[in-house]
């Protein structure tokens, strides 16, 4: 589109980008608070947020939250709730770059399950791209993290099925014509109620004035990072978009780098450099 002798930019590609830029500082601030509060916890605070948020738009627009598929929206709330809680324990005991690169393996599994749940047979250039994936992931897991570590990669990597598990629930409830909005709120109720009971009976740490920056940073970007995801999927083109979303992995390890000093292996920059490569290609070639 043109106008007075200039291109406009790709909207739906800047919002990807604020998008990029909030996930990559709600996983800084998961870091952060991770010193002192639980995975639990943590995902307690960002789905409060996100919950009141969603609440207030659906209260204030007087929205049915009736759904007719509402045992597949437990589901993808069940899903999504584990997903998160893996993917803020993997942050808090890896380096933030490899934490968020193993939660962005979904499009690989993503493609693993596409015949089995949405019924769509994988092209070859797909086999390919999850080769190339798992070579990065296989790469990154065994020369950047140590023995310690081993079980935080572990769920790391468990984190990015879970979030392909929920994005095929996602997908069924759009073909089931679920708004996007009542998905938001079941996941953030269920998220809530979940890690709100995991805390009453494992640990609870209490507020204090100084902990309020931190977590309601981490509402605030995880929230506006959802938008701006959403925007950015409506507004722009679906590939551009998708492949930008890898941009995450780019801030994340700038940083951990300037904030923790984390520097990485040449070894692990060629894991994430595939695994990167190998989800742009899923992206194109599933659309």
């Amino acid at each position: 589109m043109k106008k007075s002798g200039y291109v406009l930019p790709n909207l739906g590609s800047l919002w990807m980008l604020v998008a990029a830029l909030g996930f990559a500082i709600m996983g800084a601030l998961v870091k952060l608070g991770a010193q002192k509060f639980s995975s639990a916890e943590l995902v307690f605070y960002r789905s409060l947020f996100g919950l009141v948020f969603i609440g207030l738009f659906i209260f204030y627009k007087k929205l049915p939250l009736a759904s007719p598929v509402m045992y597949k929206q437990m589901s993808r709330a069940g899903v999504g709730f584990t997903a998160l809680i893996l993917f803020f324990y993997a942050i808090a005991h890896l380096p933030l770059a490899t934490a968020i690169t193993l939660n962005y393996t979904s499009p690989l599994f993503l493609a693993i399950f596409m015949p089995f749940f949405l019924h769509e047979k994988p092209k070859k250039t797909l086999l390919i791209a999850l080769a190339i994936g798992f070579v990065g992931v296989s790469l990154l897991l065994k020369p950047t993290i140590n023995q310690s570590q081993w079980l935080a990669g572990f769920l790391g990597l468990l984190s990015g099925i879970g979030a392909a598990l929920a994005y095929v629930h996602v997908k069924q409830l759009g073909q089931a014509n679920e708004p996007d909005w009542r998905t938001v709120f079941y996941f953030t109720l269920v998220s809530s109620v979940c890690a709100g009971a995991w805390m009453l009976f494992d640990h609870f740490h209490a507020l204090v004035w100084l902990d309020l920056p931190i977590l309601i940073g981490l509402g605030v970007s995880a929230t506006i990072a959802q938008l701006a995801l959403t925007r950015a999927y409506r507004t722009g083109d679906t590939l551009v978009v998708a492949s930008l979303a890898y941009v995450t992995i780019l801030l994340a390890s700038i940083i951990g780098v300037i904030w923790w000093q984390e520097h990485l292996s040449l070894d692990a920059w060629i894991a994430i450099g595939l695994i990167i490569l190998s989800g742009v290609i899923s992206i194109r070639t599933t659309r």
